[in-house]
């Protein structure tokens, strides 16, 4: 049936939810890649495509044979760039985390925000540098491995005594995972972004892993005697005794 030389176009519920997949898909990978440094190489794909657009429209022979040797081999270019962010997303999906979570996220405090903001507080006073690494939907197992296994109900002492100067573990990561201290003594990547130089190695530690997975680092500054949090390669800080248990709480209910 026409109508003023329109065809009428048929739309059944298989279109409705293929479009709404699609829809949702490209939404969970804006919302992931946001203010990281793979919005800066989409940008420069993005440039390339339309600079090879018009090059063949303006007959430019050179520049349209190389973008085009440039952009046959695009899938394979968006592997290299994007490989640690692939992965950090291949690895969400794996942990199921990427629909569903903030729909089913349990809504009781969670134990672990006061025992960590308690034992951070007083090795910050005392300043006692600490990294406490709190495993959430991401395995760190990898990074386990590079310290030693402890296994321990998490209590405040117990961090404490990990990090006081001159014992064994002290100059290492802990991790915390499932509401128990997991190890100690561990090592974690650096921070190779050149915006992050700046900081300390314990600073870089921190942002290094969460880089590249979902955890939450609390960060004890030995030098200043301050306490920050790093998420998804971010750091907020300087936090008091107020804004730390806060601040922490909705890190760790935050979804991807």
């Amino acid at each position: 049936m026409d109508f003023l030389g329109f065809q009428s176009i048929s739309i059944g519920w298989r279109d409705i939810l293929d479009i709404s997949i699609i829809t949702l898909l490209l939404y969970r990978i804006i919302m992931m890649v946001r203010q990281t440094r793979a919005v800066a190489a989409i940008y420069g794909l993005v440039f390339l495509i339309i600079a090879y657009i018009a090059s063949m429209a303006i007959d430019l022979n050179t520049l349209s044979w190389l973008l085009d040797y440039v952009l046959n081999s695009l899938f394979l270019l968006i592997v290299i760039v994007f490989q640690r962010d692939i992965r950090q997303a291949l690895s969400t999906i794996g942990t199921r985390r990427l629909w569903l979570t903030s729909f089913f996220r349990k809504k009781e405090p969670d134990p672990k925000v006061g025992i960590v903001c308690e034992a951070a507080q007083y090795m910050a006073q005392r300043k006692i540098g600490a990294l406490i690494v709190m495993e959430r939907g991401m395995p760190l197992g990898d990074t386990t491995e590079r310290g030693v296994t402890i296994d321990a109900a998490l209590s405040p002492e117990m961090l404490t005594t990990l990090f006081w100067p001159n014992s064994p573990l002290h100059d290492g990561a802990v991790i915390i995972s499932r509401g128990r201290i997991l190890a100690a003594g561990c090592i974690l990547p650096l921070s190779t972004a050149a915006a992050k130089r700046a900081y300390g190695t314990r600073h870089r530690a921190a942002l290094g892993i969460t880089e590249e997975s979902d955890a939450v680092v609390v960060i004890v500054s030995e030098e200043r005697g301050t306490v920050a949090i790093s998420m998804g390669g971010k750091i907020t800080g300087a936090l008091d005794e107020e804004k730390l248990p806060r601040v922490l709480a909705a890190a760790l209910e935050k979804g991807i």
